[in-house]
Formats: structure tokens, C-alpha cells, sequence
């Protein structure tokens, strides 16, 4: 039987940590929770479930994965985050091909968003694919900004699509959607403007929100969420133009 180390990243998260706790639950062998140093009840918690805590300060996403995915007993790495969760069929998946887990280095599944109590199952929301269950020898978090990471492959890997989704609520209210959207724009410009800097033609902030709408509203079938559905993909347009005048505006101050 193959062994893995569920690991989870956290900061303030008695919300939602729970019930991601409750579906590592007889899928993984160990827990491991890298905490903020939070200030509510995320430990006490996690502590209900015999995770074992380790406190880091947080630098970046990309990073503070690594770090946990290093503090892990074992090698294969079921990472979620804390307002996630595994569905019943994905955990059935997983137990599934645990014993023989190292037939490859990586394994996916789709992400369903929970969106103001609603599950989102178009626009660019869904399917998700994402790579949440890898060898860490094999493959490490990388992103060149710290920010949106991804696993990557070192040599020839292969990995293995499994049915079933893994249940993300993203967010309880559209004002909670506004505010993380100000934050995330205003990281993602600032390393534009650290790592690439190139100036941004206007004729690319009028066009590009525009066609965001288009593409998820339309063309991914963002209308069949019904209003959910319009406020998702007229945030993604507005988020796209918030991030372009942030730029801009970083730039003249340098």
C-alpha cells in the first residue's frame, strides 16, 4: 500500500479547515498543516485531527508549498488547501490507485468552485484540471511570480486524470469576490512590474477585458450559472483592466 502525506497551507482559517480535515480522513496516512502564526482557532483544530502543526511565516505561495511538501514524511503529496475538499467519488479515486500509487509521478483532477452558494459548472471556472497528488521528488511548485503556481516535472514524467472532483468554495459574497480581486490585481502588477516591465499598449486594456467577458460568458457558457454565472465572468473582465491601469500606474511612479 502506497503512502501519502496530506498537507495544507493555512492562515485564519477555522472557517473552512474542518471540513477539509474531514475529507483527508482515511485517505491519507499523515496531516500536516504549515500555519501563518493565525490568530483564531485554525490549530485548535487542525489539532482535532491529530495534524501535526508546523509554524512558518508566510513569503509567497509558491514557496510556502514547497516548504510543506519538505516537511512531509512521505513522498507522494495530497496538497489542498483549507477551503477545499475532497468529493466522495474523488476519494474513492484515491483509494483506488493508492496501492500502486507510483505507477506515475503525478495525478489530477477537476476543481468544483463553490460560488455564493452556488456550485459553478461553466465560464473558465470549471473543469479546473489541476495537479494536486505528485511524487514531491518528481515535481516541485513553480511559478515565476510567486503567485498562480503550478507543479512542475523534472525528466519524463507521466500523470493519470482521476474522476471526481476536488470542492473549492471560493467565496461567500460578492464583496468578498471585490476585495480579493483588488488584492490579487495589485500582486500580479506589482511583479509585472519586478519581473517583465514591458509597457502595456492601450489598445490591449480596452480589447483583452472585453474579450475575457466574451470568452467565459459566451463562448464557455458562463450564461448557463445564471446570474452567478454574469457576475463571475464581469469580475474576471474588471479584474483584467484593474490589473492593466495598476501597471500603468506602478510605472509612472518608478
Amino acid at each position: 500500500m502506497g503512502k501519502i502525506s496530506g498537507v495544507i497551507i493555512a492562515f485564519n482559517e477555522e472557517q473552512y479547515i474542518e471540513r477539509c480535515l474531514k475529507s483527508m480522513q482515511g485517505v491519507v496516512d499523515e496531516i500536516v498543516v504549515i500555519d501563518s502564526f493565525s490568530t483564531d482557532k485554525t490549530v485548535e483544530i487542525a489539532q482535532q485531527y491529530n495534524a501535526r502543526i508546523v509554524k512558518h511565516p508566510f513569503t509567497g505561495f509558491t514557496d510556502q508549498k514547497n516548504f510543506a511538501n519538505d516537511q512531509a514524511q512521505y513522498d507522494y503529496i495530497l496538497s489542498l488547501d483549507a477551503d477545499e475538499a475532497l468529493s466522495d467519488e474523488l476519494k474513492q479515486q484515491i483509494l483506488h490507485i493508492k496501492p500502486n500509487i507510483e505507477q506515475y509521478e503525478g495525478y489530477s483532477f477537476n476543481i468544483l468552485n463553490n460560488y455564493c452558494g452556488q456550485w459553478i459548472k461553466h465560464s473558465n471556472w470549471y473543469p479546473g484540471t489541476k495537479t494536486r497528488l505528485f511524487n514531491r521528488i518528481k515535481g516541485r511548485w513553480y511559478s515565476p511570480t510567486n503567485l498562480h503556481e503550478t507543479i512542475k516535472f523534472e525528466g519524463a514524467s507521466q500523470t493519470k486524470h482521476l474522476k471526481g472532483d476536488l470542492l473549492h468554495w471560493a467565496y461567500d459574497s460578492y464583496s468578498e469576490h471585490h476585495a480579493k480581486n483588488d488584492r490579487y490585481t495589485t500582486l500580479a502588477a506589482t511583479n509585472f512590474v519586478k519581473y517583465k516591465n514591458k509597457k502595456i499598449p492601450v489598445i490591449k486594456i480596452v480589447i483583452n477585458p472585453f474579450w475575457k467577458f466574451f470568452k467565459n460568458y459566451f463562448i464557455k457558457k458562463g450564461f448557463l450559472d445564471g446570474f452567478n454565472g454574469f457576475v463571475i465572468c464581469s469580475m474576471a473582465a474588471y479584474s483584467t483592466f484593474l490589473k492593466y491601469i495598476k501597471i500603468i500606474e506602478l510605472q509612472r511612479k518608478k
